[in-house]
């Protein structure tokens, strides 16, 4: 299973990344260990905004590729659950293909 996750970090910013243990993952960008994003040493992660899961690798990194791409305006509203970011990534990439987790 993989997951792709949106962090909040301190300044307000959105941080993607992939993951196969979300928990895991969360704790070393918090903790700015030697595994952590290059992005997450210099932006303090305050919280986790929004997780999907989905069963491959390939799938995962459309994905966040495409999160990657969205302007800060989308990815502000996809992080509060707006549907109309729901639908232009649906133009995208399979949607289907994901679920929202919970961790």
């Amino acid at each position: 299973m993989y997951y792709i996750y949106m962090l909040r970090c301190e300044d307000n910013s959105l941080y993607t990344g992939i993951t196969t243990d979300i928990k895991r993952r969360f704790e070393e960008h918090t903790a700015k260990s030697d595994k952590c994003a290059k992005y997450t040493l210099t932006h303090t992660v305050l919280k986790i905004e929004r997780v999907w899961q989905t069963e491959t690798r390939k799938d995962a990194s459309k994905l966040e590729y495409r999160l990657k791409r969205l302007k800060k305006e989308q990815k502000e509203a996809l992080a509060s659950g707006s549907s109309e970011i729901d639908e232009f990534l649906s133009k995208k990439v399979d949607c289907n293909l994901f679920k929202n987790s919970t961790f």
